[in-house]
Order: C-alpha cells, then sequence, then structure tokens
C-alpha cells in the first residue's frame, strides 16, 4: 500500500495543477509554442507510463503549465503598430451590454470588416470602442447618441491604438482585464465634419443573452425616473439582477466596502445557489403532482433527481445572464459536480468538489487566478466547510427509530414549540458563526487586495446577508416578469442603504492598514484558518502569531535627509508623490478622464492606501484639468491634507479646502530634506498670466541627490528662472519635463543649464496633443541626460541616495499580456 493516503495524494494532484498555472501567470514573455507542445506531450506521457507517484505528480504540474501556455499563444495578434491612430473604415457587430456614461458610450464589438484608404487592412477582431457626444460637440454636429443594441451591425470611421493602460504598484491592471476578454485595442468612434456619419446596418440575433441584459437594465433605471435616490438604488438593483458592477454609484461601493458587504451587491455564489435551491423545490413539488395527473415520465425520473437538474440549468441560465463572473461559475460548477454525483449514486468529499471546481475555473480560464474574486470566493467556501464543527446525529430510540423525547412528560405542541425554539437558536447561532469565521478568515485578503478590512462586517451581514437573499434579490429578479415589483424592491433596498450608510459612518467602521506583500497575507490567510479549525486551542494560537507580519508590516521609507519620488502612471497629467522619511508630499492630482472617473480615485488614492501613505501637502502647480482632475477626490479623502497652488481666488478647489498659494521664496524642511518654491513671483499675480505661467516649480534637495518639479512653464519662465539664479544652484539628478516634453518648453539654455541625469515625461500613450516632441527629446539627450516616459515606464520611482537608477513599474511587473512598444528611435 502506498504511503500516502488518497486524499492526500488527490490535494496534492490539484495544488500541483493549480503551482503550474501560477507558475506560467508570472512569465514575462511566452515560450514557443513548440516548447509548449513537447513538455504537454512529455506531461502526458509520463503521466501514462511512469509508475512513481510522485513524478505523476510534477507530472500534472508540467500539463497544466503548457496548456497555459497554449492558451495564451492562441490568443488574438495585438495591433498593428503601423495602423494605430489612422482613420479606419469598419464595419463592426456589437458584442456585448454598451455602458452608457455621461460623456457616450463604450461597447465592445467585433470588427468584421475595415479598410484604409479603401483597401483592406487586418486589425484585431475584438476591440472596445467609445462613442462620445463631446467630440461632435466640438465638430458643431451636436446630437444625441443613438440606442446601440447587441447583435446590431454598425459602419463607422474609428481610430484605434494598441491595449494600453495605466500600470502603477498595486494598481489595476488594465491590460490584463482587456486580455481576458480577448480584447487586444481600443478606439473610439470619428464623427467630425470631414468623416462619414455612422451608420445603423441592420440588428441580428447574434446575441440574444446580452440584448436581454441590456433590455433588462435599461427597463430598472427607467423605472425609477428622475429622482437621484431611486436612480442610485436602481444602479444597486441592475447589478443584482444583470451583474453590471457599473451601475453601482462610487459612493455605494465606498460603503459596501466599509461594512463588508461589497460581496452582496453583485451576482454572488449565495445569490445563485437560493434561485437552484428554490427553483429545484419548485420543480420537485411540480413533478410530484404530475404523477397524480398519470404522466408515465414521472415513474421514470424520481422528483429529487429532476428538481436538481432543473435547479441546476436555472443556476447555470441565471450565471450566464449575469456575466459569468468567477463567484458564479464557482457556484455552478459545485452545483454540477454535486448533481452528476447524486445521479450516478456516489459521493465525494466536500473538499474533493471545491477543488475540482477551482481546478476547472482556472483550466478554462487561467488569468481568473489574479483576480481578487477568485481567492474571495474560493477561501470563503473552503473554510466554511473546513471549520465546520463536527455535527452529531439526533439520538434515536434503538427499537422504535423515534427521536427521544427532548422534554419527557411534554405534550406534543410543548416538544414541538420547543423543536421550533431549539432550530430558530440553530439557525442564528450557525449564522452568527459562519459571519464570524468569514470575517476572521477573509480579513488577511481584503488587507492584501484593498488595504482594508470592515470591523463591522459581522454586524451588517449579519442583517444583510437574510435582507439581501431572502427579500431584495428574489424581488429583484421577479421584476423581470413583473416591472411593479421593482418598486417594491427598491423599498426593501432603502432601508438597508440607510443602516448601511450609518454604520460606514462610524469611526472605527473599517481599518486601514498598508498592504503587506503577498507572502505575508498567505501566511496570515493560512494563521486565521487555522484559527478557526476545529482543532486544540494549543494548534491554533499559532494561527494568531502568523498573523502577526501581515499586521505589523509597514512599508520601507527614505532615511532621515534622503526622499524618494514616484511618478505615477496617469496617462496625459502630472502626479508626482515626494516620500521624505515622515512626511509626504502630492505633486499635482492627474487628469480627469470623464465625467465619471478621474487619477484621483482610479490611480492615486489606491496608490496612496498600499502604503497607507498620510498625504501632509497636496501641491496644485496651476489649474489646468490634466493636473487637478483627481484634487477633489483627494480633498475629500485625505482631510489633514495642506493645499498649496496658484489658482485663482474664486476656484471651486478652495472652497473645499482653503490654503496657501505658491509664492516664490517659500521654503520649508522637512526630515532633513530641504524644499524650495522658485516660481511664480508674487508679482505674477497681480498681471494677466497664461495658467501654464503661473506653474508652481518646487525644488527639492536631500542628501544624494536634487529634485525640480516645474508643471507646465514654458519658454518665458524657464528664461524667467534662469535670470534669478537658477543656473547657479547647478544641474538637477532629476527633472520633471516641462508641459510634457511640449515644444513651447525645454528650450536650449534651459537643459543646458541644469543638464540633469534623468528627465521624465508624464504623458499619455498616443495622447491627442503629440506629446513629448522629438526634437525635445534629442536636447536632453545631447546633454547625456536618460529620457524616461512613463507611457513606456509605467510609475518611476527615483530615490536621492541612488540618483542614477530609476525603478520602472513596466519592467517589474512585465507579463506577456502587457503591452510592448516598438524601442525608442535613436535621438
Amino acid at each position: 500500500m502506498h504511503p500516502w493516503p488518497w486524499a492526500v495524494r488527490l490535494h496534492m494532484a490539484w495544488l500541483l495543477w493549480l503551482a503550474g498555472i501560477a507558475v506560467q501567470l508570472q512569465q514575462a514573455e511566452l515560450w514557443p509554442a513548440g516548447v509548449c507542445v513537447a513538455v504537454g506531450a512529455a506531461a502526458l506521457a509520463w503521466l501514462r507510463l511512469c509508475p512513481l507517484p510522485q513524478v505523476r505528480l510534477l507530472a500534472l504540474a508540467a500539463l497544466s503549465w503548457a496548456l497555459t501556455g497554449v492558451h495564451a499563444l492562441l490568443m488574438p495578434a495585438p495591433m498593428p503598430g503601423a495602423l494605430e491612430g489612422r482613420d479606419l473604415d469598419v464595419q463592426a457587430r456589437v458584442e456585448a451590454m454598451v455602458q452608457r456614461q455621461d460623456s457616450g458610450i463604450r461597447m465592445r464589438v467585433r470588427i468584421e470588416h475595415a479598410t484604409l484608404h479603401g483597401q483592406p487592412v487586418s486589425v484585431p477582431e475584438n476591440v472596445f470602442l467609445g462613442w462620445y457626444a463631446a467630440s461632435a460637440r466640438d465638430e458643431g454636429l451636436a446630437q444625441p447618441l443613438p440606442e446601440v443594441q447587441p447583435g446590431e451591425r454598425w459602419r463607422w470611421r474609428v481610430r484605434l491604438k494598441a491595449a494600453h493602460g495605466h500600470l502603477n504598484p498595486g494598481g489595476f491592471d488594465y491590460e490584463l482585464w482587456l486580455w481576458e476578454q480577448g480584447v487586444r485595442a481600443t478606439g473610439y468612434v470619428r464623427q467630425g465634419r470631414g468623416d462619414p456619419a455612422p451608420l445603423r446596418l441592420g440588428s441580428s440575433a447574434a446575441h440574444p443573452v446580452e440584448w436581454l441584459r441590456q433590455h433588462v437594465r435599461g427597463q430598472i433605471l427607467a423605472r425609477a425616473g428622475a429622482d437621484p435616490a431611486a436612480q442610485q438604488r436602481a444602479g444597486v438593483l441592475a447589478a443584482l439582477v444583470t451583474g453590471d458592477q457599473a451601475a453601482i454609484e462610487r459612493s455605494d461601493w465606498d460603503v459596501f466596502r466599509a461594512t463588508g458587504v461589497a460581496h452582496l451587491m453583485s451576482i454572488s455564489g449565495l445569490h445563485v445557489t437560493m434561485l437552484a435551491w428554490l427553483a429545484s423545490m419548485a420543480l420537485a413539488g411540480l413533478w410530484r403532482r404530475t404523477a397524480r395527473w398519470g404522466w408515465r415520465a414521472s415513474l421514470h425520473w424520481p422528483a429529487p433527481q429532476v428538481g436538481a437538474l432543473g435547479g441546476l440549468a436555472v443556476a447555470g441560465a441565471y450565471a450566464l445572464f449575469a456575466g459569468w463572473g468567477v463567484p458564479a461559475q464557482r457556484t455552478v460548477w459545485m452545483l454540477a459536480l454535486f448533481t452528476l454525483l447524486r445521479l450516478s449514486a456516489r459521493q465525494w468529499p466536500v473538499s474533493v468538489v471545491w477543488a475540482a471546481a477551482a481546478v476547472l475555473v482556472l483550466t478554462l480560464d487561467p488569468w481568473a487566478a489574479l483576480q481578487p474574486g477568485f481567492w474571495l470566493s474560493f477561501v470563503a467556501v473552503g473554510v466554511l466547510w473546513a471549520s465546520a464543527p463536527l455535527g452529531h446525529a439526533p439520538r434515536r430510540e434503538q427499537d422504535t427509530g423515534r427521536e427521544q423525547d427532548p422534554v419527557p412528560g411534554h405534550t406534543p405542541a410543548h416538544r414541538l414549540g420547543a423543536w421550533g425554539l431549539a432550530r430558530a437558536r440553530a439557525l442564528v447561532g450557525g449564522l452568527l458563526r459562519e459571519q464570524l469565521v468569514l470575517s476572521l478568515a477573509l480579513a488577511p485578503l481584503s488587507l492584501l487586495f484593498f488595504g482594508q478590512f470592515s470591523l463591522v462586517g459581522l454586524l451588517a451581514n449579519l442583517l444583510a446577508i437574510p435582507w439581501v437573499t431572502l427579500v431584495l434579490t428574489p424581488l429583484a429578479l421577479a421584476g423581470v416578469l413583473c416591472s411593479p415589483l421593482w418598486d417594491a424592491a427598491s423599498g426593501v433596498l432603502a432601508p438597508l442603504s440607510a443602516l448601511l450608510a450609518m454604520f460606514a459612518a462610524w469611526p472605527l467602521a473599517s481599518v486601514q492598514l498598508a498592504m503587506p506583500p503577498w507572502p505575508w497575507a498567505l501566511l496570515a490567510t493560512l494563521g486565521a484558518v487555522l484559527v478557526l479549525m476545529p482543532w486544540p486551542w494549543a494548534w491554533r494560537v499559532w494561527g494568531l502569531v502568523w498573523c502577526l507580519p501581515a499586521l505589523c508590516w509597514t512599508p520601507p521609507r527614505p532615511a532621515p535627509g534622503q526622499f524618494e519620488l514616484l511618478a505615477a502612471d496617469v496617462g496625459q497629467g502630472n502626479a508626482v508623490l515626494v516620500r521624505t522619511a515622515t512626511r509626504s508630499l502630492l505633486y499635482d492630482a492627474g487628469p480627469r478622464y470623464s465625467p465619471e472617473s478621474d487619477a484621483g480615485h482610479r490611480v492615486l488614492l489606491p496608490l496612496l492606501a498600499r502604503t497607507q501613505e498620510p498625504l501632509d501637502r497636496l501641491l496644485l502647480s496651476h489649474r489646468d484639468s490634466d493636473h487637478t482632475g483627481g484634487a477633489p477626490a483627494l480633498l475629500a479623502m485625505r482631510p489633514q491634507a495642506q493645499l498649496w497652488s496658484s489658482l485663482e481666488p474664486d476656484h471651486p478647489l478652495w472652497a473645499l479646502r482653503p490654503g496657501t498659494r505658491c509664492e516664490a521664496g517659500q521654503h520649508w524642511d522637512w526630515d532633513g530634506v530641504q524644499f524650495e518654491l522658485l516660481h511664480p513671483e508674487a508679482s505674477a499675480y497681480d498681471r494677466p498670466n497664461k495658467p501654464n505661467a503661473l506653474s508652481c516649480v518646487l525644488r527639492i534637495t536631500g542628501q544624494g541627490g536634487t529634485a525640480l518639479l516645474v508643471g507646465d512653464i514654458e519658454a518665458a519662465q524657464e528664461r524667467a528662472l534662469l535670470a534669478r539664479g537658477l543656473a547657479s544652484q547647478g544641474p538637477v539628478d532629476w527633472l520633471l519635463v516641462p508641459h510634457h516634453g511640449s515644444r513651447t518648453s525645454s528650450s536650449e539654455a534651459f537643459v543646458q543649464a541644469l543638464r540633469p541625469r534623468i528627465a521624465l515625461v508624464q504623458a499619455g500613450y498616443r495622447n491627442r496633443f503629440g506629446h513629448p516632441v522629438a526634437e525635445v527629446a534629442q536636447r536632453y539627450a545631447a546633454q547625456g541626460t536618460r529620457w524616461v516616459e512613463t507611457s513606456r515606464c509605467g510609475a518611476a520611482l527615483w530615490r536621492s541616495a541612488q540618483a542614477d537608477a530609476l525603478e520602472c513599474t513596466r519592467a517589474t511587473r512585465q507579463r506577456y499580456w502587457h503591452h510592448r512598444q516598438p524601442p525608442e528611435p535613436p535621438p
């Protein structure tokens, strides 16, 4: 007999299968197809021929590695660089539910035919397109955008570019999200005066599920009317019914995360299971009635089996309708396995079914392993199963088979009442225990992914889970058949929303800590699981020790006298985080991308949350929106931050946070690091000036290096700075290139006087301004300066203690799905 029990071998097998997938996901470059196929063939041969179980287990890891590589190699080709930014005439079909925004719509389309100047060209089939009303207004062609439905064919003139996103430490990987959906290009619809008008070619039934999702979402939102509060609640209902999480307002997401109920406000496994159970019970009951009607089929198929199959079908249909997210996938596959085992009169341990579902999800979509939803969903179910206390069957009489009387001498009515009270206590106790288990087990993962975990989550979930699962979600789903029920669902949601908002407003509603490295988070998760196991406390107490590294971890900071700069990847805009030993300053707040999105919410607040940076000062160089777009979000979430800027006195940001006007000569010392403002002079505010001319120029000097941040100053301000003695202060080690590398800045005299070691440009990939221009890059190259663009580097980290070194996020986090630009031509 083999020394390893079969259960141990089985769990080692699925762990090694997942390990092979994980190794492939860490590759910066994909191995050639021939290597992946050869490794897969060799692994299959070992599995069949090798008698050693240990080698066969390793062969499983090799096989999953090979299959994941082949899966990636079958992805569509990227966007050809020669066609980026060109006017292409395309015929395309809308593939998915359209996302409507204040500025226009976003849609995923499949391009069926594309031409450039009448000649056919090859572009990626799956593309995300934006169709913006603002571009038509700019051309004097103001008109409302038409209603676009999934399945429709359109003819558009578009401009495309490669699937490129911002890449910041710990930030959302937009390029991975596009990769998972097979999207290799993004773009927008052209509708200028010289462009052909968009033309709807017809409709088709190619995507009925997506069409129905969009139709139902539209009906829910239209039902709410113009009332903002009703519209806000309608967004939650749309997310529960159709899985469109974008319909939920950002403020609502903040409340749901702070109270730990975010998992309930999307299509969760709990909702799918509840719907499957209701459908199973209803179908089984209906099937039993058919036996009384003389239907012969009911005699051959038992009602429990029919109910199980029907419930599984309903669960699968609901999961598909709701977008087929990872939690829904996990639930459907586990339900399918349980149903098949039941039909075949077999029984597997719950842990085996759980592991099989994880293997299946990742085999079909390996990149799901990089999503928080995968880990939160599977860990939650696994912990609930593993930590369940050993149950005890009710004691029965040996000779009659009747349950013993719990209260001897009582009447049947008394016994029934006692039984009901015991069941109620058991239900409440079970719910309380489950929420306590989930709150403790998922806290390390919440800390890793979101930098916070809720302290009111236990109380909030105790109230929200039965309310959302048993009342709100059934009403919302029933509204698909009877729309007035959506009004009832909105009324049910209103008191819950108010209660959750009250919980979120409590001073200690959630704890925010620095996001620990993943090894510490993994150790803490194992420690939390160990604490929850039904084992002796002498073992479980060690789990608390394992949690300490994650809870006590603090990110390293510069030594006193030194500082570091992190130029965030925000696209076309400036945002540079300056950190000293104990203080931090943010120079500019990045752009506003749309009425619904800005760099503050999308990039900078997650970046600050990663290390729990307190942010002592927000310095906005001038009023342009690509420098102030994220400021309202930052000021709202960082109330302690001082505001410094050259904004005009009546600018709305001063109403949010009264602050200090930038003037040359202001200086301060933080932890031995000198900060000095060099521009603008006080007299510059008394005469008319362009906003760029009033850019706050900040010089930072510390041990080992000097940095200069100049905003959008132009040649005239550069000459003024040189005239006031900028060159006499010596060269700088790190320079934020003026005005994103525009030809109106970085004059020859300015570049020669500063002679920076590193010149960094914060500009968007293929931005419409053409920044940076080649001639500006050549001026810096002539001085031996290292030229760095955030569109190629991602977020760039520089430390004064290592003035010659620069760390690019695209280099440290490079994966094969990330966009690679061609090498820069020599200057």
